[in-house]
């Protein structure tokens, strides 16, 4: 949690990353005094990291420096970069040496009786320098990489809203047909005077609605859930055709706790009711099946009416809007990772396979 905090807040992870890498600096600088030399006296163990301290502060202008000038072209940066650093260098080595002195005089007289004060303070300048250009460097790093995966978060977040609008659209463009279809029916229905008949369909018409609108399609459900959402669909087209429509259902019982979209199958299988079993004088049959084949869920819908003139397994231009849709859904949701294709059922009729990875619902712990 406490990690999670830290990544996800700016300000914690900024002093975090300060903390951890003056506290770094000053150990590293500790551990070379002592293999090159020793301690200048006990007081050097509360002197490095207080000039760490100072160190750390010096940075806290030069972050206000480069935020500002965050926007600005590439040259400016650059040359408040190399200045920025520099004057917090001097500023730095400058306080460092009035303390250092002051704690440690006798450090200071071997370079005073050589005449190498200036020399000393000169080259410990360009060590702080090289440090503060390395804290830059750091800075603009970190805060380029984080702005990065900020604009790809934004990215993907923009990426699945529009992927989750277009399933729904291709979910929901479906409903309107067979909404329309039942209506004329209830009405003819009514017209004939059979309310009872009438009554029924819209009874089961509402149960197929509310389930519908219930069930959001960027969820899955259930092998199961689904079969039993196609038992209410037709339902009220066993209605409509009474004898002259056909069911047959085939889950094996292992398929029938995967997970699918929900409502994939009730276009295809109203479009072999409009176009297999309504323009047929004897009707036809529709056998909808599930089943498990190594890692994947395969699903069939096929009928024996006339059938299609297919090149490839493919539907051919004007085929069906329900058929298009479910195939778009399948690449929205599964990418490549899915097969969407259709055949002959012999002797006549047509064949729709639906080939997706296996998934199942997670137990709860």
């Amino acid at each position: 949690m406490l990690l999670h905090q830290i990544t996800e807040n700016r300000r914690y992870l900024f002093w975090t990353l300060q903390a951890a890498g003056w506290s770094g600096w000053a150990f590293t600088f500790y551990l070379g005094v002592l293999f090159w030399g020793k301690l200048p006296s006990e007081n050097y163990h509360w002197y490095l990291p207080l000039i760490s301290a100072i160190g750390m502060c010096l940075t806290l202008p030069l972050r206000s420096l480069y935020r500002y000038m965050w926007d600005m072209p590439i040259i400016r940066r650059v040359i408040a970069i190399l200045l920025g650093s520099y004057a917090a260098g001097l500023t730095w080595m400058a306080t460092r040496g009035a303390i250092f002195y002051e704690v440690f005089p006798e450090e200071r007289k071997p370079y005073e009786q050589h005449g190498m004060a200036w020399h000393s303070y000169f080259d410990g300048s360009i060590s702080a320098f090289w440090v503060m250009l390395v804290w830059s460097a750091l800075y603009f790093g970190i805060k380029y990489y984080l702005q990065s995966q900020e604009e790809k978060e934004r990215w993907l977040k923009a990426m699945t809203m529009a992927h989750q609008a277009q399933l729904k659209m291709l979910r929901y463009q479906l409903n309107p047909h067979f909404l329309f279809n039942t209506l004329n029916a209830i009405s003819t229905l009514i017209l004939d005077r059979n309310t009872e008949l009438a009554n029924t369909m819209v009874t089961r018409l509402s149960r197929f609605l509310r389930y519908s609108l219930d069930n959001d399609p960027m969820q899955k459900v259930t092998v199961a859930q689904e079969m039993d959402a196609l038992r209410l669909y037709l339902d009220i087209e066993k209605v409509r055709f009474d004898e002259r429509l056909q069911l047959h259902f085939e889950v094996e019982d292992g398929a029938s706790t995967a997970l699918m979209p929900s409502l994939l199958l009730q276009p295809l299988v109203e479009n072999s009711i409009k176009y297999a079993i309504a323009k047929s004088i004897d009707g036809g049959a529709i056998a909808i099946s599930a089943r498990i084949f190594g890692g994947d869920l395969l699903l069939s819908v096929a009928d024996n009416g006339p059938g299609l003139d297919l090149r490839n397994g493919r539907l051919p231009k004007g085929g069906g809007v329900g058929l298009a849709n479910c195939r778009e859904r399948l690449k929205e949701i599964y990418g490549e990772d899915q097969n969407f294709r259709l055949s002959t059922t012999e002797p006549h009729g047509l064949t729709i396979n639906i080939r997706i990875p296996l998934e199942r619902e997670a137990k709860a712990a």
